[in-house]
């Protein structure tokens, strides 16, 4: 009996124990793909001017598109998230950097605004979806048991990062050719490269490799695939909607979404191009917002490990509406000190917010916290679309964008109130930080 059980434990465990855990190595892989993903969401903003010059088209119009793409994207991360439970990491994730570079490519050929809505919103919209926080997480949650808050705080800051080397890089683009298609070929190019790479080095589960998460003092065999995969995602939906700190989160990270890719990634740029600044210009502080959002987010993702994750919450979204509120008297056709210390304060609060909602959602929900995850993200991305659109409609009817600053501050600090509200602890729940 012992022989056998000694045989079994040899079985489960690897022969040899690299110095440098495995789990590591997969979330640089996650990185790296999302730092190549991200020139999909480093577009949408400098698109605006150039098809509405090109084409006539208001900056509604333009703008319903991004917001169909941006609803999308928060839409289909449950979804993604329940099939790599089904169909693996890999697979989902190779599939949707396709659909991606299909979509963003096809723009080049489009005469008619449905044919944006079609490609950029539709297309583009659910293969970020399966590319969004909900891959974060379920590599998070699968390859490691400790330092969660910390790779999840990381993972977030590869969108960041994708951002920095993107943004200056398609504006150049734009400004040297005077078009806007050599940057959506890009953006086609930059997603299908990150295929083979996603196929080659990402792996689904530790057990594939014999390996235990980071952190885990058992062997944790590899799940059979969970089929259904729409069902268990609205199954978990219903479930957690008769709580009340899932509305609490929902409501905090779609004012979240309504301040960040809704409103500064979509509009910033031309805002800034109305007050005279250079597109180069506005698109570079739009890279350096991404600079200093790496070094939030881990910075955040170190906090969550040791504090509070709903005060960490509270403080975060009271800075951020501060910020917004002074932004409309710092635009100006140049780029000057008040407006570089707006930058790097709103840069280090962007993404902070992700590593704390996914460490309130694993608290409460455990297993299912990927899932639920996917739910509140998806909330964070129908904000996100609803002031991407309504941005666009202020624009053309106030002729500024200083109305949806100002209501986008204070709904910040609604979000401050609604994160000293929200309570950890549940079904599956981890202990939660002192702080």
């Amino acid at each position: 009996m012992t022989q056998t059980t000694e045989a079994l434990t040899a079985q489960q465990e690897p022969v040899r124990r690299p110095r440098i855990h495995r789990a590591w190595f997969v979330a640089a892989v996650t990185f790296v793909t999302i730092v190549g993903a991200a020139a999909f969401r480093s577009l949408p903003g400098l698109l605006i001017d150039p098809l509405h010059a090109e084409f006539g088209w208001s900056r509604g119009t333009i703008g319903a598109a991004v917001s169909l793409n941006l609803a999308l994207y928060g839409l289909t991360a449950p979804f993604a998230a329940a099939l790599m439970d089904r169909f693996g990491i890999r697979r989902v994730v190779a599939a949707a950097l396709t659909v991606i570079a299909i979509g963003s490519g096809l723009t080049v050929w489009m005469t008619a605004a449905w044919q944006l809505w079609l490609c950029w919103g539709l297309l583009v919209g659910l293969g970020s979806g399966s590319m969004a926080l909900a891959f974060a997480a379920t590599v998070t949650n699968r390859w490691f048991t400790e330092r969660r808050g910390l790779v999840s705080g990381i993972l977030t800051a590869g969108s960041a990062s994708g951002q920095l080397i993107f943004l200056p890089l398609l504006s150049w683009m734009l400004e040297r050719n005077q078009d806007w298609r050599p940057a959506a070929v890009t953006v086609s190019l930059a997603a299908l490269a990150v295929v083979p790479f996603v196929w080659l080095l990402l792996r689904d589960h530790p057990a594939d490799v014999g390996a235990k998460p980071y952190g885990a003092s058992a062997f944790v065999p590899k799940p059979a695939p969970v089929t259904g995969a729409a069902r268990r995602a609205l199954t978990v939906l219903f479930s957690a909607v008769r709580t009340g700190q899932f509305w609490l989160l929902a409501g905090t990270f779609a004012i979240c979404g309504a301040s960040t890719n809704g409103l500064v990634q979509t509009h910033f740029v031309p805002a800034a191009h109305d007050h005279g600044m250079p597109v180069t210009a506005a698109a570079s502080l739009l890279a350096v917002i991404g600079v200093f959002d790496v070094v939030g987010t881990i910075a955040s993702g170190w906090f969550t490990d040791r504090f509070s994750p709903r005060r960490l919450l509270a403080v975060y979204y009271a800075l951020r509406g501060v910020s917004l509120l002074f932004l409309p008297m710092l635009l100006a056709p140049s780029v000057h000190p008040p407006m570089l210390f707006f930058i790097v304060f709103y840069g280090l609060d962007w993404v902070a917010t992700v590593p704390p909602t996914l460490a309130l959602c694993r608290e409460r929900y455990g297993e299912d916290s990927a899932i639920v995850f996917g739910w509140v993200l998806a909330s964070h991305q129908v904000g996100a679309a609803v002031v991407a659109g309504l941005g666009g409609v202020a624009r053309d009817v106030f002729g500024s964008y200083d109305v949806v600053w100002y209501a986008s501050g204070a709904l910040c600090a609604v979000a401050a109130l609604m994160a000293l509200v929200i309570r950890g602890g549940g079904r599956g729940a981890a202990p939660a930080p002192v702080g």
